[in-house]
């Protein structure tokens, strides 16, 4: 795939970009390991202020960056603008929190025949991050906030359709004041992936993306016996139960299917209904669907915009060809419209079967699935019935069906009442084949520090002695 610019309203290739060569990458990786013996020494307090200073370039720039992401993939720009908003915020919750999130956690000395023993979290080296196209901000930052705040640095692979994106970023943190070689972006394709990830300096790597690409990754990183985190999307439940509102759950179905062209791993796809309340929400949520305007991404009153790609606008137009083709129903939307461009209108399909792709796949686009069920039971199951485990939406007035969906649902992140989303404060990620590891919270700062034991003795010459050899 070319690095470039392209307008996803008109398919025009704004801007071209050449590869890194090898002997750049060399030096990129070689400043990440300089950057990280400097950054390592330096006090966390000093890192988080340069993390604030961050945070204020955010916000100051929010408006132009903003352009740049809705120009490179489609997202209307007020989507962009808040996008912006939230990693500021992020940044400044990683600079207040971090020096109590890295502090030395006291242990109870006297049970391991210390006179001190804590546990300290330290810093790992250069951590390769490869970060899709679809919050090309957003999820670049979530991991470059903790993950430097720690003192390790960063190697940015971004997605190759937003290179303009990824080349803001390259620059972000060393103006906020970080050493050299402590972010870097690599304008780099895919291929050069294994090459960055097993040279001896770098240490670990993160990757948001497809299953395919987290298997690659995975294999890779383990004959190197590298530590990865991996988010691999999913096909998140949106259950609806008899005592939800079901005015309020189809308002919020909408914006959980649709909220970034439809273009979101956490997006609400498979909408899993009871019986008793199926008809009720699927009129109001069908209604609200249709109503969407669909238009410039640059216009305040568009909700939808174009898709990304084109090879990601045919891959949804055939998956639902493919539902229709076997039997499905298509309630609103569902047809490719004849115009420039990658666009996808709202849609809604039901009567989704076992064999149908659109019953075990992940759809990146505004596309959803009505499933019908008859109990709390069947709910549980055709929510779980998936490979994927990253979300789950569930819609209950009653408070023993809301603790039982909290633990039935094989998910990272349950959302009882609300849509699923992402908070600095709560840790995030999947499991199945939607990957392992957290982003996020105390335990995303954590995830690439040495989680290291210290033990102190009084000394003299019977000291590490000890019954508990390993």
């Amino acid at each position: 795939m070319p690095i470039a610019t392209t307008d996803p309203t008109t398919g025009e290739v704004l801007r071209t970009y050449d590869e890194m060569p090898p002997d750049r990458i060399d030096a990129a990786i070689a400043a990440a390991d300089r950057g990280f013996a400097a950054l390592r020494r330096t006090p966390v307090a000093q890192r988080a202020r340069w993390l604030t200073a961050a945070a204020d370039l955010l916000d100051a720039e929010r408006d132009d960056i903003a352009r740049v992401m809705t120009t490179e993939m489609g997202k209307t720009y007020k989507a962009a603008r808040a996008e912006a908003a939230k990693c500021a915020a992020a940044c400044r919750f990683y600079a207040d929190n971090a020096e109590r999130f890295l502090a030395d956690e006291p242990a109870d000395a006297a049970a391991v025949g210390a006179t001190r023993a804590v546990v300290r979290y330290q810093p790992i080296g250069p951590v390769l991050a490869v970060m899709p196209w679809n919050f090309p901000l957003w999820q670049v930052i979530r991991f470059a906030a903790p993950a430097l705040t720690a003192g390790n640095t960063g190697l940015l692979k971004h997605a190759s359709n937003v290179p303009q994106t990824a080349l803001w970023l390259g620059e972000l943190f060393g103006r906020a004041g970080f050493p050299e070689g402590a972010f870097t972006t690599l304008l780099v394709g895919s291929s050069a992936v294994e090459r960055i990830l097993t040279d001896p300096r770098v240490r670990a790597a993160t990757l948001t993306g497809s299953e395919p690409a987290g298997r690659s990754i995975a294999a890779i990183a383990g004959r190197e016996l590298k530590k990865t985190v991996l988010e691999l999307g999913g096909s998140d439940p949106f259950v609806v139960m008899p005592s939800a509102d079901p005015d309020r759950a189809a308002e919020v179905a909408t914006t959980a299917r649709c909220q970034n062209n439809g273009q979101s791993c956490i997006a609400a796809k498979r909408f899993v209904v009871h019986t008793d309340v199926f008809d009720a929400f699927t009129e109001r949520f069908v209604a609200r669907m249709a109503a969407l305007r669909v238009g410039d991404p640059m216009d305040e009153r568009t909700d939808v915009g174009p898709l990304a790609s084109e090879r990601g606008r045919d891959e949804v137009a055939a998956q639902v060809r493919d539902a229709v083709e076997r039997g499905a129903r298509v309630l609103c939307g569902g047809e490719v419209p004849d115009r420039p461009g990658w666009w996808y209108p709202p849609t809604v399909v039901t009567g989704l079967t076992p064999g149908m792709r659109m019953w075990g796949e992940e759809v990146f686009g505004p596309v959803a699935g009505l499933y019908r069920v008859s109990s709390y039971d069947e709910a549980v199951e055709v929510a779980n019935g998936t490979s994927f485990g990253l979300g789950a939406n569930a819609w209950t007035s009653d408070p023993e069906e809301q603790e039982r969906f909290a633990t039935d649902l094989d998910a990272g992140n349950v959302f009882v009442n609300g849509m699923t989303t992402s908070y600095p404060e709560l840790p995030f990620g999947g499991v199945k084949n939607s990957g392992y590891g957290r982003e996020l919270s105390t335990l995303g700062m954590r995830e690439f520090c040495n989680v290291k034991t210290v033990w102190v003795g009084a000394g003299g010459p019977s000291a590490g002695a000890g019954a508990h050899a390993e």
